[in-house]
């Protein structure tokens, strides 16, 4: 797919050169919108305009659409007020709100000097709502149809005004804009008589969400209903827009962006990597790496304490690593596994009980066969190829009973503490790798120098 991108991105500007322009339509008007996208992307500040002036006006406005923000706002400042009016009328509602939030100041002021005064309404009823929230990703260019009509007229009305809505598939029966029910076109289509009316028709089972409704549990129940949309109403149950799937499905993109990104010890950013400059990484990686730099450093007092008797068992000083790397990894899997399952609603807080016993049940398995294979491999390698004196049975019942133990509580921080940051309103992200990682640590040299203490000295 790569090859086949860098393939046509090449042959594009080679027709660009040339100036064979006509050709150059032939073939843009034969792809795919985010495709032109694409290929755009990787053009040079000069070719982008020239080859996107090329582009008929329904399918630009679409590519323009799926372009970066940065490639937008590119465009933007060499369109006249003429194109600028055009690619603008031809978005959608939520994609001029996105735009609209997107660019620096003096580019939205340029953008809605040239949206007709409703379009410009609508993108600020979108704006008004709180980041994240259904309304802020919802459109409000859906399908409306009165319980009173009859298919036929149901149908000429779709005609009428479905081409400048999102979808027409689905659409919504209300009654001074409070929701009613839905009716599909397949239904009507297949309803066999013309003069039925849509309150007969229209289901008035109707799951919706509110205009506060989190982006990221919308989007999840598109995934869970299969919907094409889902409609948005406020406290009045009013409707006021629709989220629909291809918003959803770049809500978890996004939320799932993010949460890899805090998981592994970054702030979130809005840039793709490509895009990102090194100075833009630096800004979102370095304030884990001192906040994790310094958190170590409890670590680092914990084998301090006990360093008069590491000097006497020096070969204790051996295992901390595979002690401390176990005890990170069961953490990680425990919390990466919990995360998930709130992420995707199977969790809830008052399941917190249930999950630490299945944890503590897995961690006996786990830390039980871990010590085993840890006992035998310390009196095969260590002490006999290695011939090692120093490492004794005892030793090794020190290091495998802690590396149990250890795994205990790791998988018990790792369950535990994502769904406490859920309830106390944190991201349970925030709990993963490396941060617990860093809590089990030190934990585990607790434990290993407590048993080592009482067993060895």
């Amino acid at each position: 797919m790569a090859e086949h991108g860098f393939a046509v991105e090449k042959t594009l500007k080679a027709l660009l050169d040339e100036k064979k322009y006509r050709t150059l339509k032939d073939i843009l008007i034969t792809m795919n919108p985010a495709d032109i996208a694409a290929v755009f992307e990787e053009l040079d500040e000069e070719r982008l305009p020239v080859l996107f002036r090329l582009l008929p006006k329904e399918p630009a406005a679409e590519v323009f659409a799926e372009l970066e923000p940065e490639s937008q706002e590119l465009l933007i400042r060499g369109f006249s007020d003429a194109e600028l009016r055009e690619v603008i009328e031809e978005l959608y509602v939520d994609d001029a709100a996105d735009l609209v939030e997107e660019m620096p100041a003096n580019v939205v002021k340029r953008i809605l000097a040239q949206t007709d005064p409703q379009t410009r309404k609508e993108i600020n009823e979108i704006l008004r709502f709180p980041e994240n929230s259904a309304g802020s990703i919802m459109t409000t260019e859906y399908v409306s149809l009165r319980p009173s009509m009859t298919i036929a007229e149901a149908i000429t009305r779709i005609r009428r005004t479905g081409v400048d809505k999102e979808t027409i598939y689905t659409c919504y029966v209300t009654h001074e804009r409070k929701l009613l029910g839905f009716v599909s076109v397949k239904d009507m289509l297949l309803a066999g008589d013309d003069e039925t009316l849509i309150r007969d028709l229209m289901d008035t089972n109707v799951i919706s969400v509110n205009t506060l409704t989190d982006q990221e549990e919308v989007a999840q129940m598109l995934s869970k209903y299969n919907f094409l949309a889902l409609p948005v109403v406020d406290n009045d149950n009013r409707m006021v827009g629709i989220v629909t799937f291809d918003d959803a499905m770049d809500v978890l993109q996004e939320e799932a962006t993010e949460d890899i990104e805090i998981m592994g010890g970054m702030t979130p950013s809005d840039k793709s990597y490509i895009r990102s400059t090194p100075l833009d990484i630096y800004r979102h990686r370095i304030p884990w790496l001192m906040l994790l730099m310094v958190s170590a450093t409890f670590t680092g007092m914990i084998i301090t304490g006990f360093e008069s008797r590491l000097a006497a068992q020096v070969v204790l000083t051996a295992f901390i690593p595979m002690l401390m790397d176990t005890g990170g990894n069961s953490g990680s899997q425990s919390s990466v596994t919990v995360i998930r399952a709130l992420s995707l609603g199977e969790l809830e807080f008052s399941d917190i009980v249930a999950v630490i016993w299945k944890e503590i049940r897995t961690a006996v398995l786990c830390g039980v066969t871990l010590a085993i294979l840890c006992f035998g491999k310390i009196l095969l390698v260590d002490r006999l190829l290695l011939n090692n004196p120093d490492v004794t049975v005892m030793t090794a019942a020190v290091v495998c009973i802690a590396l149990a133990v250890t795994v205990l509580i790791a998988k018990i921080i790792g369950c535990s503490l994502p769904m406490i940051a859920r309830k106390l309103g944190f991201d349970p992200a925030v709990m993963a790798s490396p941060f617990i990682t860093t809590i089990v640590d030190a934990l585990s040299l607790l434990v290993y120098f407590g048993i080592a203490s009482s067993l060895l000295f």
